[in-house]
């Protein structure tokens, strides 16, 4: 054993098989456990809030997990001793091992990960609406999809090498009588760092967007308009106003976002804004924020129409989204 991270918050120690499917059931997903009943050394501790659960696990054994797509999820396993096996149902295949690679498994495919009796592993489990909405606040646009992360992380390059220090660092203050869990705002920042980080060291469609690269391509002569749009949500947005932005006729703009984007202009002003709704219910108290305070103060006045707005977007209502 490498570092027992957050042995503070153990979940469960055993030597039974069932046992230990059930304990990573409980915090992470239900799944297919194999291994040797007369083998193993289970331990797992972790720690859960509204944004991520943050756990430590090893199986003392070799093991096999089959996972079923984690639907709501992302789940991120940094292996911080040992060596691991992955595949997943779109043909991708990973090899993890310490300190130099992990895995992302998404809530849309399958995935198998076969465990060395040595290996131990810092897991992630982040929920779709806290990355996605995290990433649409990097970009300054609304995220729809599903982030295709490659299933293999790479932990030895700067990127990846930040993330591990920073999940590392937040297990490890976790841990502590007087660190980071008595501090919920310095949590919060912590883990937003920790979000960041797994979308810049991770490889998916978002990549170069994140990194910079294509976008001013991609929009054209939308380029400055879209920037407007996002710096300005809360502020008045027309068609006229937007087209004093790029310099062009109403006309021109319509024509530009039909070609670019696929939508009209204020349709992609009331993405934009639905977005920073979803943004900002996610990191809001539920005991002192309403939504029709927030929806309000991003431009959305009639609420039912609001409501069914987020809804089709989102696939939940906004209360939902403030209690989640």
């Amino acid at each position: 054993m490498v570092q027992e991270y957050l042995s503070s918050s153990p979940v469960a120690s055993t030597t039974s098989l069932e046992e230990a499917r059930e304990a990573v059931a409980r915090v992470y997903l239900p799944h297919h456990l194999e291994g040797r009943h007369d083998r193993m050394d289970m331990r797992l501790n972790a720690v859960t809030d509204r944004q991520l659960t943050l756990g430590y696990l090893t199986y003392g054994a070799e093991t096999a997990l089959h996972m079923p797509p984690t639907d709501t999820c992302y789940h991120v396993n940094l292996t911080t001793a040992g060596t691991t096996a992955a595949s997943r149902s779109d043909g991708a295949s990973a090899h993890t091992s310490a300190q130099r690679a992990g895995t992302v498994l998404l809530p849309d495919e399958q995935t198998t990960v076969h465990w060395a009796p040595d290996a131990e592993q810092l897991i992630l489990k982040v929920t779709r609406a806290s990355l996605e909405s995290h990433l649409a606040d990097l970009l300054g646009r609304p995220v729809a999809d599903i982030v295709d992360f490659d299933l293999q992380l790479d932990l030895a390059g700067p990127a990846g090498a930040s993330l591990l220090r920073a999940v590392s660092f937040l297990a490890t203050e976790l841990d502590r009588v007087d660190g980071l869990a008595g501090s919920p705002l310095a949590r919060a920042q912590l883990e937003s760092f920790v979000l960041t980080q797994l979308l810049m060291a991770g490889r998916h469609q978002y990549s170069d967007a994140l990194a910079g690269e294509g976008e001013r391509d991609r929009l054209g002569r939308l380029a400055p308009v879209v920037a407007h749009i996002e710096a300005h949500a809360d502020a008045e947005l027309t068609p006229e106003v937007l087209a004093r932005v790029g310099c062009v006729s109403v006309r021109t703009l319509h024509a530009a976002f039909q070609e670019r984007l696929g939508s009209s202009p204020m349709a992609y002003v009331r993405k934009v804004r639905l977005g920073k709704v979803r943004a900002e219910l996610l990191r809001s108290d539920p005991g002192r924020t309403r939504v029709t305070d927030v929806a309000t103060a991003w431009g959305f006045y009639h609420q039912s129409r609001f409501a069914q707005q987020y809804r089709d977007e989102f696939g939940e209502l906004p209360s939902v989204t403030l209690q989640s």
